[in-house]
C-alpha cells in the first residue's frame, strides 16, 4: 500500500467510499458515558449513512453490547478506557463475548467513582490485559489536550517509546481534536508504520462519518480488523465544525461535573510533569550554553576552579539563549 495515501484530510465521501470499500466511524459515545443520543438513534444515523459504527463509550460497554443486536448494522465492539495516567486508550474486540469478558475481568473491578474516572489500571497493564483477549489496542488521540493523548509530558520519551511499541497503532485524525494536533498524530501514525485508525469521537450522530477508517474487505468484524492489523485499512477525515463542538462539549460537560474531583486531582498531577519536564529542558538549555566554547570563560571560581561560579554579567546572553 502507498504509506502515503493511508491518511487524508478531507471530508470523507462516504457514497463514493461505500461502493469499494468497508467504511466505520471507529470512535464514537452513547448515552452510557457521555454521548447525547441512545443507541437506538445511533444505529439509525448509521443506516441512514451506510457505514458500520464501533461505540466507544468511556469505561463501558452497555451501548457495544446494545449495538451488537442489530444485524443490519456493522458493530465493532470497543471501549475507550481512561487509564490511571489519565491517557485514553481504545479497544476493539473480533467478538462481543471477548469484550464482555474483558470488561468483567479487568475493567469492572478497577472501576473508580464514576464512569469518566480513570480506572485503578496503568496503561501497560491495560495493553496487556486487551491482549490476552483478541484485543486491537489503539492509542485515543496521542495529541491533545493534557493528558488525555498517550503524548504527553507524564511519560519519559523512553517510557514513551516502550508503549508505543506494546500498543497496535493510534488515531491519525479525531474530529472532536485541533487540527495541529490531528496533524502531529498523522505524523507519528506515519512514522510508526503501524496500525492508524480514525474516527468523529462523535457524542451526538451529527458527527458521526466526519472521520472514518475504511479499507478493502469484506463487511465483516474479523476482516476488518485483520485489514486493521495488517496496515491495509486507510483514514479520511476532518475536524467536527465549531457549532457541532460546542454541542458536543456541552453533552459532555454535563458528565465532567459529577467527574470534578478526580479532573482536578489528574490537572494538578499532570501540572506538576509539565513543571518539571520544562524546568529540565531549561537546565539542559543553559548547560548546552556552559558548554558552548564561546561561554566557558563566563564561569569561573575565584580560586581558578571553572564552572563554578556564574558571571551575572551574561545572565541576560544566557536567558536571551534559553527563550530563543
Amino acid at each position: 500500500m502507498d504509506k502515503l495515501n493511508r491518511i487524508q484530510f478531507e471530508t470523507p465521501d462516504l457514497a463514493a467510499l461505500k461502493r469499494r470499500f468497508t467504511v466505520v466511524d471507529l470512535h464514537f459515545h452513547s448515552r452510557f458515558s457521555d454521548g447525547a443520543d441512545t443507541v437506538e438513534t445511533i444505529v439509525q444515523r448509521a443506516r441512514n449513512l451506510g457505514i458500520g459504527v464501533a461505540i466507544t463509550d468511556h469505561n463501558a460497554i452497555d451501548g457495544a453490547v446494545e449495538i451488537d443486536r442489530y444485524d443490519d448494522v456493522l458493530s465493532i465492539p470497543g471501549i475507550e478506557i481512561t487509564s490511571r495516567e489519565g491517557s485514553h486508550v481504545l479497544a476493539y474486540f473480533y467478538r462481543i463475548e471477548d469484550l464482555k469478558r474483558f470488561y468483567k475481568i479487568h475493567i469492572k473491578p478497577h472501576m473508580g467513582p464514576t464512569v469518566m474516572s480513570s480506572v485503578d489500571l496503568d496503561i501497560e497493564s491495560i495493553i496487556v490485559a486487551a491482549n490476552t483477549h483478541q484485543g486491537v489496542v489503539i492509542f485515543a488521540h496521542p495529541y491533545s489536550a493534557a493528558f488525555t493523548g498517550v503524548c504527553n509530558h507524564s511519560f519519559t520519551e523512553v517510557q514513551l517509546n516502550r508503549l508505543l511499541k506494546m500498543a497496535d497503532g493510534v488515531e491519525v485524525i479525531n474530529s472532536e481534536n485541533l487540527k495541529r494536533w490531528n496533524l502531529k498524530s498523522a505524523l507519528l501514525g506515519f512514522n510508526l508504520d503501524r496500525a492508524i485508525t480514525g474516527g468523529s469521537d462523535g457524542h451526538s450522530v451529527q458527527q458521526m462519518g466526519n472521520t472514518v477508517t475504511y479499507a478493502a474487505c469484506a463487511p465483516n468484524r474479523k476482516d476488518f480488523l485483520d485489514a486493521l492489523n495488517q496496515k491495509r485499512a486507510k483514514v479520511m477525515g476532518t475536524e467536527s465544525k465549531l457549532l457541532e463542538k460546542i454541542q458536543s462539549n456541552s453533552v459532555k460537560l454535563k458528565t465532567s461535573l459529577n467527574n470534578y474531583p478526580d479532573l482536578v486531582e489528574k490537572n494538578i498531577r499532570y501540572g506538576k510533569s509539565v513543571i518539571q519536564f520544562r524546568t529540565r529542558k531549561v537546565t539542559e538549555k543553559i548547560w548546552a550554553c556552559v558548554n558552548d566554547r564561546h561561554l566557558k570563560k563566563a564561569f569561573y571560581f575565584v580560586g581558578g576552579m571553572s564552572f563554578l561560579k556564574i558571571n551575572y554579567s551574561i545572565l541576560p546572553l544566557l536567558l536571551f539563549s534559553m527563550i530563543t
